[in-house]
């Protein structure tokens, strides 16, 4: 009976791992080896609506929760890229920025055109507009 329970255990685990979106799996390495400086893409939930970021460049700020359960701050630059206003706590948005690592899951910024072209362009996309 032990060796089916863990064939079982390994399968379900083996499972959850094909739940995970490759998008979903780089982020979550990031998060866990604490890296930064990365281009990434993905999707999620908001789960809060943060206050604008006012000091210095303006950043509209959500905290969305991915498939994989982690969450990620977006702070987008809304003195670069025009500003979602119609976004409420359970949307979905999908974004392409750069990704760094704090303990609370990371951050995407860089989320709009660079207009001195040096930096890669991200966007954010909600209910079927693109932001950038």
């Amino acid at each position: 009976m032990k060796p089916f329970f863990l064939l079982l255990f390994s399968l379900s685990l083996f499972s959850c791992q094909d739940d995970i979106s490759n998008s979903d799996q780089i982020l979550l390495d990031a998060f866990e080896n604490k890296q930064s400086d990365l281009q990434v893409e993905g999707e999620g939930k908001v789960i809060v609506l943060l206050a604008d970021d006012t000091t210095g460049s303006q950043h509209q700020k959500f905290i969305l929760e991915l498939e994989s359960e982690q969450t990620i701050l977006i702070a987008h630059n809304i003195d670069l890229a025009p500003r979602i206003d119609s976004i409420k706590k359970g949307d979905t948005v999908a974004f392409y920025g750069e990704y760094v690592w704090n303990d609370e899951g990371g951050l995407v910024h860089w989320t709009h055109i660079d207009p001195a072209g040096v930096h890669i362009n991200g966007w954010l996309i909600h209910n079927g507009l693109t932001y950038e």
